[in-house]
């Protein structure tokens, strides 16, 4: 048995079938792997422009873009130098920084600080980002010191000129939006391109739209934990984009206790499945940045509130929680909408 899901809006979908080959290509970047299947005959005539490295390149260029503008990995990076500036200075930002910034305050005010793009110095602190990895929870003292460092209020925007304040030792870290943000990038290249019908992944988080030869559009399962059994869902994706957050992916555990990567800005902990057991969130949306964001953000606020919000907000969205006699599932009623 299996759930099926199909988009609501198929008005753009072609009046004929379209005739060429599929083809994949693969890579790394960002610190996961990335896979494009794209439909051959939608792009441009020219043979350069239609050949797989030519599409390779276009995709690794997105990619690149991402990276040297949102990575707190690359101490060059844009991220990177804005964290590092002196305290009341004003700083021009590339426009997919500023974008990706301007998308991530406005999730963390409609979620009243469940999801917080100045996390970076808990990220940190937990272990989850550059500075390494760690095998025991740091001290309660750590823990509010790199708090008081948050706070996605502390940040201002200035639209007009596209420029951000750094108001002094605010980190911001974008990990739970960048990946979404590089899937609607290359998408969008792609669609420039020529190119009508294709599956973006990248580290998980899809994007896909039109139909392939046989007719079929771009079907893929929804991801769960592992450990969880549940309906299958799949979902065909036209226009739409899924992300997908987690507790099973990174973790550590010291003396039989679990430590998410997820961690909640509001605390400055990681959720704790004493009072939060969501497992698995997946979100479907027009944007990947949104739905990435939305992830986040969902697995922090737990079930209720969750479900609350994507109700209120029109949000299709898959929960999925570990309770003492097993997993339950709970749709939104945007989600409950695409069942066929």
């Amino acid at each position: 048995m299996r759930r099926v899901l199909i988009p609501q809006n198929l008005q753009t979908l072609p009046e004929q079938l379209p005739i060429g080959e599929q083809r994949m290509l693969t890579g790394q970047s960002m610190g996961t792997t990335w896979t494009v299947r794209y439909i051959t005959h939608t792009l441009s005539s020219n043979s350069d422009q239609c050949s797989d490295a030519a599409v390779q390149m276009l995709i690794e260029h997105e990619l690149d873009l991402v990276v040297a503008q949102m990575s707190t990995w690359e101490e060059g990076s844009n991220v990177s130098i804005f964290n590092r500036a002196e305290a009341g200075t004003w700083h021009v930002l590339p426009t997919p920084f500023f974008n990706v910034l301007d998308c991530a305050l406005k999730v963390a005010a409609e979620t009243e600080g469940a999801f917080d793009p100045t996390i970076g110095p808990l990220v940190n602190l937990w272990g989850f980002g550059p500075e390494g990895k760690r095998t025991s929870p740091p001290d309660e003292a750590e823990v509010k010191a790199a708090h008081a460092y948050c706070g996605w209020q502390k940040l201002q925007l200035d639209s007009e000129t596209m420029r951000a304040l750094q108001p002094g030792n605010v980190y911001v870290d974008f990990s739970g939006i960048a990946k979404g943000y590089s899937v609607d990038s290359i998408a969008r290249a792609l669609k420039k391109a020529g190119v009508e019908s294709y599956l973006v992944e990248v580290g998980g988080e899809l994007y896909g739209t039109g139909i392939k030869p046989d007719g079929q559009p771009w079907w893929i399962a929804l991801e769960t934990s592992p450990d969880a059994s549940v309906t299958e869902s799949i979902v065909a994706l036209h226009g739409l984009a899924v992300a997908t957050s987690g507790d099973y992916r990174r973790f550590f555990e010291h003396h039989g206790q679990h430590y998410a990567h997820t961690i909640d800005p509001r605390t400055g902990f990681p959720i704790d499945r004493a009072s939060n057991a969501l497992v698995s969130v997946t979100v479907i949306h027009a944007e990947c940045m949104v739905a990435d964001a939305l992830a986040t953000a969902f697995t922090v606020m737990g079930v209720k509130a969750a479900l609350a919000y994507a109700k209120k907000k029109d949000i299709a969205v898959l929960l999925i929680e570990q309770k003492a006699e097993g997993f339950e599932e709970y749709l939104s009623p945007k989600l409950m909408a695409m069942l066929e």
